[in-house]
């Protein structure tokens, strides 16, 4: 969604924001065709991730806490822009990704992301002279967004 407005640009975001959508969203057009912005999914998430995003919709803020993919956020969705169709489906597409602000590319230990993740979707490659550097197993990452919180330099997102 492009935010081409004067409103966008003089918030000084005249360009497109890529906002993570509650688990189990529709894509982003019927998202926002369904969604009422009642909030009932903020009220209904038990982590405290969603949060009131650009426009009055609910997105996904990971900086206090992950995902469980529990469900309660589809279940309070009156309006439906929430559906898991099926119980086997996955709740969306997204995958951490570490950026080269990362302590341990910078060359300095630092494992935190690991220990925050259950799934053990990162791990840590020995590398010859320095600390080992973070990998994030693609089949393995659920996208939780567990390891972006405790990150100290803010180098993980979920894309």
């Amino acid at each position: 969604m492009v935010d081409a407005s004067r409103r966008g640009f003089l918030r000084g975001r005249p360009r497109p924001q890529a906002e993570i959508r509650p688990p189990w969203a529709l894509p982003e057009e019927g998202f926002i065709d369904r969604c009422t912005r009642c909030n009932d999914c903020l009220k209904a998430c038990p982590q405290k991730i969603l949060v009131i995003g650009d426009g009055g919709y609910p997105t996904v803020d990971f900086s206090h806490a992950e995902c469980t993919f529990c469900g309660d956020c589809v279940a309070a969705c009156q309006p439906r822009a929430l559906m898991r169709l099926d119980n086997a489906a996955l709740p969306w597409q997204r995958k951490a990704f570490i950026s080269d602000a990362c302590l341990a590319r910078q060359g300095v230990e630092c494992r935190i992301c690991g220990d925050f993740c259950d799934v053990r979707a990162i791990r840590f490659m020995p590398r010859l002279g320095g600390s080992p550097l973070p990998e994030i197993d693609s089949e393995l990452c659920t996208g939780c967004g567990a390891c972006v919180a405790p990150c100290p330099s803010r180098a993980i997102a979920i894309r």
